[in-house]
Protein backbone atom coordinates (compact mmCIF):
# COMPACT_ATOMS: atom_id res chain seq x y z
CA UNK A 1 0.00 0.00 0.00
CA UNK A 2 2.12 2.99 -1.01
CA UNK A 3 1.40 6.17 0.92
CA UNK A 4 1.34 9.35 -1.45
CA UNK A 5 1.65 12.98 -0.76
CA UNK A 6 -0.58 15.41 -2.41
CA UNK A 7 -0.72 19.16 -2.60
CA UNK A 8 -4.58 20.96 -2.59
CA UNK A 9 -5.26 22.71 -5.91
CA UNK A 10 -8.11 24.82 -4.00
CA UNK A 11 -6.31 25.61 -0.79
CA UNK A 12 -2.75 24.89 -1.32
CA UNK A 13 -2.94 21.68 2.03
CA UNK A 14 0.26 19.43 1.98
CA UNK A 15 -1.50 16.25 2.77
CA UNK A 16 -0.56 12.09 2.63
CA UNK A 17 -3.36 9.20 1.82
CA UNK A 18 -2.28 5.54 1.79
CA UNK A 19 -4.12 4.40 -1.48
CA UNK A 20 -5.39 1.06 -1.44
CA UNK A 21 -6.44 1.09 -5.43
CA UNK A 22 -6.49 3.30 -8.64
CA UNK A 23 -10.64 4.05 -7.89
CA UNK A 24 -10.03 5.42 -4.51
CA UNK A 25 -11.16 8.66 -4.10
CA UNK A 26 -8.62 11.70 -2.61
CA UNK A 27 -9.94 14.68 -1.06
CA UNK A 28 -8.30 17.31 1.22
CA UNK A 29 -8.83 16.84 5.06
CA UNK A 30 -8.92 20.78 4.92
CA UNK A 31 -11.77 21.98 2.55
CA UNK A 32 -12.74 18.60 0.86
CA UNK A 33 -12.16 18.94 -2.42
CA UNK A 34 -11.11 16.68 -4.73
CA UNK A 35 -8.86 18.49 -6.77
CA UNK A 36 -5.33 18.06 -5.82
CA UNK A 37 -1.85 17.52 -7.27
CA UNK A 38 0.76 14.29 -6.31
CA UNK A 39 3.99 15.85 -5.31
CA UNK A 40 7.33 13.90 -5.48
CA UNK A 41 8.32 11.55 -2.02
CA UNK A 42 11.47 11.83 -0.30
CA UNK A 43 11.81 8.38 1.05
CA UNK A 44 14.97 6.45 3.65
CA UNK A 45 16.82 3.89 2.57
CA UNK A 46 19.39 1.92 3.98
CA UNK A 47 22.58 2.20 3.38
CA UNK A 48 24.80 -0.40 1.76
CA UNK A 49 27.77 0.98 2.94
CA UNK A 50 30.04 1.08 6.47
CA UNK A 51 30.48 4.51 7.98
CA UNK A 52 34.28 5.47 7.52
CA UNK A 53 34.70 7.25 11.03
CA UNK A 54 33.07 5.73 14.77
CA UNK A 55 34.29 2.54 16.27
CA UNK A 56 31.79 -0.84 15.46
CA UNK A 57 31.68 -3.19 18.52
CA UNK A 58 31.00 -5.98 16.34
CA UNK A 59 34.14 -4.98 14.52
CA UNK A 60 32.99 -6.78 11.37
CA UNK A 61 32.53 -5.46 8.01
CA UNK A 62 28.65 -5.44 7.92
CA UNK A 63 27.20 -1.98 7.37
CA UNK A 64 25.90 0.53 9.79
CA UNK A 65 22.42 1.16 10.16
CA UNK A 66 23.03 5.00 9.57
CA UNK A 67 19.90 6.21 10.03
CA UNK A 68 18.97 9.92 9.10
CA UNK A 69 17.20 11.21 6.54
CA UNK A 70 18.96 9.40 3.87
CA UNK A 71 20.29 6.14 5.75
CA UNK A 72 23.94 7.49 5.99
CA UNK A 73 24.95 7.36 2.28
CA UNK A 74 25.21 11.22 1.72
CA UNK A 75 27.34 12.11 4.81
CA UNK A 76 24.52 14.24 5.88
CA UNK A 77 25.29 12.57 9.45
Amino acid sequence: MPIYEYLCDDCGEHYERIVMNGNTKITCPKCASAKSTIQLSVFAAPSNGTKSSGGSSSGGSAPSSGGGCCGGSCGCN
